[in-house]
């Protein structure tokens, strides 16, 4: 059996690499390795293989025997918890992304639309006039509020207080590499120093959840709830059962993490990439007077393609598969490298330029474009996000007169599990119209 290559270089350093320096490790990974490699991360005893071929990562995604390699339990489990449904494998996993799809499709989804148009009008409200801010900060707020509101349902105000404190330390306790490494440390050593922490302020979390749970459990009014929360309290498997407390509570912060931060971070990239490419922005602007919205989803499926806000979309093989000559046993763990996949010349000419209209006249392919992973593990709110990206850019272009406040375009940092801008992308708001002066486009 002859694998791939392994990349040189003892475990630590290239975590380390791979936590600070991402896309120049795996640019130059697959210029001194090819198409497939193996990354080795302190903690793990085998080999992570990385991929970027479209037809190979068909292959990955769609073998329904492909189970989630160790790294995400180690990493997401002190977070998420054991009943998250993107740690969950097998019926245990499908029967629950069943239960929990509907309200992220079809008419219940666009229910939504009047409630997060008012939240982002009353953000662009608060933002000030010729004023360099980061705008990335702000659109974590806002689509923290959006998961609040529309995922959580809370609408009393010290609640939503108490949430937006608590939920935004353990959102930025997420954020730093040294808590990564620390988790990973944990596997070996057992808590200790930033991760006690972290568990603690999780702790304190969990109580406020787990109340709100049994409040929204007891309410007599719950089948006239629009919320996600309440939806999923009242949804029930083929057997007649429902979700326990626990449950639920991890499915809160799966949506929480998903939701909130990769939205937040796809829309940061997004303004950057507009308003340092001003033909792709007023073209934007153009279609957006004239209620259009058919540039509109192209500029975010090339937000999402240049992009891509989550770096890696791991699997353990179920069985043996043969790629480039290379043969990989089962129980290998293999990921496509997002990044990697959507800068292929073969797949997309020029593929470090921003241009939207490569989407226009059909959109990405399934295997060659997966800023949401693929299969049966895709994003389940993979349509939401992309449905709050455009009442989001569409306000904020229709309303403010808004330019970078640096030429230069923002380099990638870490945040999370997320490659965010790591400026903040900074800009400057010229001009505001009031939102009754916006185009009420549908989406």
């Amino acid at each position: 059996m002859t694998l791939p290559p392994e990349v040189s270089g003892r475990p630590l350093h290239q975590t380390l690499r791979w936590l600070f320096r991402p896309i120049a490790f795996m640019e130059d990974c697959r210029r001194r390795y090819g198409e497939v490699f193996g990354v080795r991360f302190t903690g793990f005893e085998t080999p992570m293989w990385v991929i970027s071929r479209p037809e190979t990562v068909k292959a990955v995604f769609t073998e329904r025997t492909n189970g989630l390699p160790p790294g995400r339990t180690v990493t997401l489990e002190p977070l998420l918890g054991p009943d998250s449904l993107l740690l969950l494998e097998g019926s245990k996993h499908l029967a629950r992304r069943r239960l929990m799809l509907p309200p992220f499709h079809g008419e219940r989804m666009r229910a939504y639309e009047e409630l997060v148009q008012e939240m982002v009008d009353a953000e662009i409200d608060s933002w000030p006039l010729k004023t360099e801010f980061p705008i990335h900060p702000r659109m974590q707020a806002l689509t923290l509020e959006v998961i609040l509101r529309v995922v959580f349902g809370v609408d009393e105000l010290d609640r939503l207080d108490r949430l937006r404190g608590l939920l935004r330390d353990v959102l930025g306790g997420t954020a730093s590499p040294a808590l990564q490494l620390s988790a990973l440390v944990a596997r070996r050593f057992g808590s200790q120093g930033p991760m006690r922490r972290f568990e603690e302020l999780v702790a304190e979390t969990d109580a406020e959840l787990y109340e709100l749970i049994s409040e929204r459990r007891a309410d007599p009014g719950l089948d006239e709830r629009e919320d996600i929360l309440s939806a999923l309290i009242a949804a029930r498997f083929e057997d007649g059962t429902a979700m326990s407390d626990g449950e639920l509570r991890d499915q809160l912060m799966t949506l929480l993490l998903a939701g909130h931060e990769t939205t937040a971070t796809a829309l940061g990239w997004g303004f950057d990439l507009l308003l340092h490419h001003p033909a792709q922005l007023e073209r934007l602007r153009t279609e957006l007077a004239e209620n259009g919205d058919g540039y509109l989803r192209a500029t975010i499926s090339e937000i999402l393609r240049l992009r891509p806000v989550v770096p890696l979309a791991g699997r353990r093989l179920g069985s043996e598969l043969q790629i480039d000559g290379y043969t990989l046993p089962a129980g290998s763990d293999i990921t496509p490298a997002i990044w990697l996949v959507h800068t292929r010349a073969d797949v997309y000419p020029e593929p470090f330029a921003f241009k939207p209209e490569r989407f226009l006249e059909e959109g990405p392919d399934t295997y060659a474009w997966v800023p949401f992973g693929g299969g049966v593990r895709r994003c389940l709110g993979a349509s939401f996000a992309e449905f709050e990206m455009r009442i989001v850019l569409r306000e904020v272009l229709t309303r403010c007169e808004l330019r970078a406040a640096s030429e230069k375009p923002e380099r990638i940092g870490r945040r999370n599990i997320t490659f965010s801008p790591r400026g903040g992308t900074p800009v400057i708001v010229e001009a505001r119209r009031p939102a009754r002066e916006s185009v009420a486009a549908a989406v």
